[in-house]
């Protein structure tokens, strides 16, 4: 049954690739028009740089797809296969790809601005600074918590420390080879793809545990996360085709081997669903809607797509006829990364035999009523659903159970890593919009908009502020974590607005446009809805303020949008 449905929603994909993204492209885009991409009419060597289509998917698929597509459906995955399953398929076909491939067509027709500075034309001038302003504090928001989180894996999982880190020497080799050599890419790569795993090897045999330096768990975590900012901020200066490029370059073929790798192994082992269709609840659980909206958001629909549509990727656009492959295929490639976390959750969990779960829970023979008992455990394990089910997919082919666990980790942490690269050059391009939409030149410059853009982030990493929750100090950054999923979905929502305003214009149809954003703009005012009577349950008043402030702040847009439809019919 698990293989079935895998099947069918893998060929659900493929269609949709093929006929909608077509029609979409086509009907509403206008993708098959001749223009002069951004890439060459503003390319300066260090971020607008025409780039070849597969290496520009390579970018675009792995900067989208981080731990979000993982960590999502493994969480979802609490109410049974059937509502996750489907979330993914049909938000990724009709919200996620749409959305991912108008915000990178927009952005490419009007000289690579942002979609939030777009806003500024669609909408209104003061829409503009108030959706920069937006966006630069998610963004700090997702900088602070995948810094975190990486970390946190590194200290976990010290084996996947040299693989992560060697990859990045390898990528500065090949972007040398592509641009300055002018190799043709696919050989280079495949060559830094067996290298990776012969990393993943000698990671296994000498795992790099800072703990053994003397160093407590949470002093090594620190230590991780200064590093990471360290070379975000580096990374982000320099010209894209040397790190960027080439690293989500070699990160994509990973992801597609572990993919492959994956299906097979589900093939192979042909698990049994070990979880429910559906599950109504439970004690301390939330509604299933809107939360399993906002939870699975990667891997369904997700506004820091549009970030990274028009932020980067359009920047790179050689050609408007790549833009289906970029936009909407990559976007597929992230629902199956999401169809695939989906299903180590719900049949992979029951392959495995007795493990350890985090708390100290010794489990004889794991399976999802024993994983998903209670959606508190449900909420904390986060990905590792992915880890212990998909590597028991590769156990099933033969690999060794601690590097195919290896394996599901490197993943994980190296599109992590791959978000924070990319989220890190996206905020100084967005601080420098923000410069220019106030007239502060400094903040126009790159390394100023970098140190703009890092450390409030580093703030969030490391200050710890009492958290309204529990009482006890935390990380700035989880203690506001829980109001991305609402934020991110309402960046999506005020993205489809700002679409389907700019391709009427155009006289384009826009209903392909205007179904997902109504759709996604009742999920978003859901979930601020549900987090903002959670928040004020718990006696949690400064959630509750920010809720608050994130509801006025749609209202807002919202009627900013019905103003600017207005005076577009008049």
């Amino acid at each position: 049954m698990a293989a079935l449905l895998t099947v069918a929603a893998l060929a659900a994909f493929a269609l949709a690739y093929g006929i909608y993204g077509r029609w979409i492209g086509r009907r509403v885009l206008g993708d098959d028009e001749a223009i002069v991409t951004p890439a060459h009419a503003r390319q300066d060597g260090r971020d607008f740089v025409p780039t070849h289509r597969h290496v520009l998917f390579g970018h675009h698929f792995t900067s989208i797809a981080g731990a979000a597509p993982i960590i999502g459906p493994c969480v979802a995955a609490y109410w049974g296969w059937a509502p996750a399953l489907a979330w993914v398929v049909f938000g990724t076909i009709f919200l996620g790809a749409v959305h991912d491939f108008g915000a990178l067509v927009a952005s490419a027709r009007e000289r690579g601005r942002s979609i939030a500075d777009l806003a500024g034309t669609v909408l209104s001038p003061r829409a503009r600074l108030m959706f920069l302003c937006f966006v630069a504090v998610l963004v700090w928001l997702v900088l602070a918590v995948f810094a975190m989180a990486i970390a946190g894996l590194f200290v976990a999982q010290p084996t996947a420390v040299l693989p992560i880190n060697a990859e990045i020497v390898v990528a500065v080799a090949i972007g040398w080879l592509l641009y300055q050599k002018k190799v043709a890419p696919l050989v280079p790569s495949l060559v830094a793809l067996v290298l990776l795993y012969v990393f993943v090897g000698l990671g296994v045999l000498w795992p790099l545990d800072a703990t053994r330096l003397g160093l407590s768990p949470a002093e090594a975590r620190a230590g991780w996360i200064a590093a990471l900012f360290a070379y975000s901020a580096v990374a982000s200066l320099l010209p894209v085709w040397l790190l960027l490029q080439p690293r989500d370059y070699i990160n994509s073929h990973q992801l597609l081997v572990g993919l492959a790798l994956l299906f097979v192994g589900l093939f192979v082992a042909a698990p049994a669903l070990d979880a429910p269709a559906f599950r109504a609840g439970g004690e301390g659980a939330p509604p299933i809607f809107p939360v399993l909206f906002v939870t699975i958001a990667c891997g369904a629909i997700s506004g820091f797509h549009g970030l990274v549509s028009s932020g980067t990727s359009s920047k790179q656009l050689d050609r408007l006829a790549d833009a289906r492959l970029v936009g909407y295929g990559a976007m597929l490639g992230e629902g199956t990364l999401a169809l695939a976390s989906t299903m180590a959750a719900v049949a992979g969990i029951g392959l495995v035999a007795a493990c350890e779960l985090p708390g100290g829970r010794a489990v004889d023979d794991l399976s999802w009523g024993a994983y998903y008992d209670t959606w508190a455990h449900a909420g904390a394990y986060q990905s590792l659903a992915f880890v212990l089910g998909g590597g028991a997919f590769l156990e099933s082919l033969g690999i060794p159970g601690e590097v195919a666990r290896t394996v599901m980790a490197v993943l994980v942490i190296s599109f992590a890593a791959t978000t924070l690269d990319t989220a890190t050059r996206i905020q100084r391009l967005i601080v420098a919009e923000i410069g220019e939409a106030i007239s502060a030149r400094p903040l126009t410059r790159p390394a100023v908009g970098t140190l703009v853009a890092v450390l409030p982030a580093a703030l969030l990493a490391f200050v710890d502020v009492p958290d309204p929750a529990t009482g006890q100090a935390r990380e700035a950054g989880w203690v506001l974590w829980p109001i991305f999923g609402a934020s991110n979905q309402l960046l999506a929502a005020l993205t489809l607005m700002v679409l389907t305003l700019y391709f009427a214009a155009k006289r384009r149809p826009v209903l392909p446009l205007l179904i997902p954003q109504l759709v996604v703009t009742a999920i978003a005012l859901a979930a601020i809805g549900e987090r903002l009577r959670a928040f004020l349950a718990a006696g949690d008043w400064v959630l509750g303020a920010l809720a608050s402030i994130m509801l006025a702040l749609a209202l807002w847009m919202l009627l900013e949008g019905a103003l600017a439809w207005r005076r577009r019919r008049e």
